[in-house]
């Protein structure tokens, strides 16, 4: 069983989609994301398997949660900075956004 204190050292944060393109070389259908996590962070890249429900012109200008401190991870010729977090629903990666418009760096607590 993970503690609240596990859970307490990620860093999830809301970030902006700044851009959003098809990720030719994954082995399985992704996005190569740009999300925008304000001044403190600034702008992350992150490999998202998410083209189930978007398409790219889609998810430009929505605010998503992301896990922005675990290491970087290597996809095909991509480094993947953030996880953006959605949930596996049966039809595809649905992402968690926030309701309300709110400021990119918040961090969920």
């Amino acid at each position: 069983m993970a503690t609240f204190d596990d859970f307490m050292r990620l860093d999830i944060r809301v970030g902006t989609i700044i851009d959003a393109k098809v990720f030719e070389k994954a082995r399985k259908p992704a996005y190569q994301l740009q999300v925008d996590f304000g001044e403190e962070i600034g702008v992350k890249k992150s490999s998202a398997q998410i083209t189930d429900h978007y398409k790219p012109e889609e998810l430009v200008g929505k605010q998503v949660l992301a896990v922005v401190n675990f290491q970087p991870r290597q996809i095909a010729n991509f480094m993947s900075e953030v996880l953006v977090l959605g949930t596996y629903s049966e039809d595809g990666v649905v992402l968690i956004t926030p309701d309300k418009v709110v400021k990119n760096g918040d961090k969920l607590g």
